[in-house]
């Protein structure tokens, strides 16, 4: 009799603690290296989760970690994340998705704008990544000669192109030999520059010429962008970015994805994963949106002016 009883209390106090673990919300951890908590990204990934069906607070948290633009502060966020006990971590671009790795093997993690994701060492292939990781590509390697193609359309007089990347990005070296191919049929030179800093980003400046124009890199620190936008503006060099941000702070034109986007599409994954589907199990999936902005009143300062073909296509424009 006292073994049966003993065997149902066990019983009553186990489905107790599930019950209670249902009810817990799933605490998704986000690392990034953005300035402020509501990276488009971020917020993308709460709004693909309320169409889902998940409300913040009762069925969801979230515990942002963003390092403003430090990329040496990302190790250490991600071991807090890891020690706070989420259930999943987001990490954005390739730098917070790698530190997100190496901070656990065990907790789940979603990534999203990581040029290629089998190149950085994060997934074995996309098709079955393997592991606790799947996510988001940027489809950087992919769009390089689409966007040196936008570029040529908007400034045709263009005798050279001086393609930047981050030296530790081997997606962005794909990406920049991708470049060098296209550039052929165009009649453009590229010139790559690979760069750590914004001392090197610097010394490519000086090189620039009348003729020139800039591929800015898909770079998630912050100040190379910046940095890139600053001196075209003050060069009067045509510039093509990455993404429409910088468009919106007078870059001339961008085609890649939609970072808003991107977190309405990782928010998919992790519902799956939520729902008890291995992350290694989740196909690694393209950007779902592509965007293609230009900034009119900057293509006026540089004296160009904006083809109908790209004007049709365009899916922003900033006056």
């Amino acid at each position: 009799m006292g073994a049966y009883v003993a065997a149902l209390l066990l019983c009553l106090l186990t489905c107790v603690a599930h019950a209670q673990n249902a009810a817990r919300p799933f605490r998704i951890g986000i690392l990034n290296e953005a300035w402020s908590a509501d990276h488009p990204t971020v917020e993308g990934l709460k709004a693909g989760l309320a169409d889902l069906g998940f409300e913040e607070g009762r069925d969801v948290t979230f515990d942002v970690r963003f390092t403003q633009g430090r990329r040496d502060a990302l190790p250490a966020a991600a071991a807090a994340l890891v020690a706070s006990g989420v259930d999943l971590i987001v990490a954005s671009q390739q730098a917070a998705a790698l530190a997100a790795t190496r901070a656990t093997r065990d907790v789940p993690i979603v990534f999203t704008s990581v040029g290629d994701a089998v190149a950085a060492g994060l997934v074995e292939n996309r098709a079955r990544p393997g592991g606790n990781v799947t996510g988001i590509s940027s489809l950087q390697p992919e769009l390089a000669a689409k966007r040196l193609q936008v570029l040529h359309f908007l400034a045709p007089g263009l005798r050279r192109v001086f393609v930047v990347h981050d030296r530790d990005d081997p997606a962005a070296s794909l990406m920049a030999r991708n470049a060098v191919a296209a550039a052929a049929a165009l009649n453009v030179e590229v010139v790559v520059r690979a760069i750590d800093d914004e001392g090197e980003l610097q010394r490519v400046f000086t090189e620039l010429r009348p003729g020139d124009a800039l591929f800015a890199a898909d770079d998630s620190r912050s100040r190379i962008p910046v940095a890139t936008l600053e001196q075209s503006l003050a060069l009067h060099v045509p510039a093509v970015f990455a993404n429409a941000l910088w468009v919106g702070h007078g870059g001339l034109v961008s085609y890649g994805p939609d970072a808003y986007a991107d977190g309405v599409q990782a928010a998919s994954l992790v519902a799956r994963i939520r729902a008890g589907t291995k992350p290694g199990d989740l196909p690694v999936e393209g950007a779902e949106r592509i965007d293609l902005a230009v900034n009119l009143k900057t293509a006026e300062l540089l004296g160009l002016t904006v083809p109908r073909r790209i004007l049709l296509r365009a899916d922003a424009f900033r006056r």
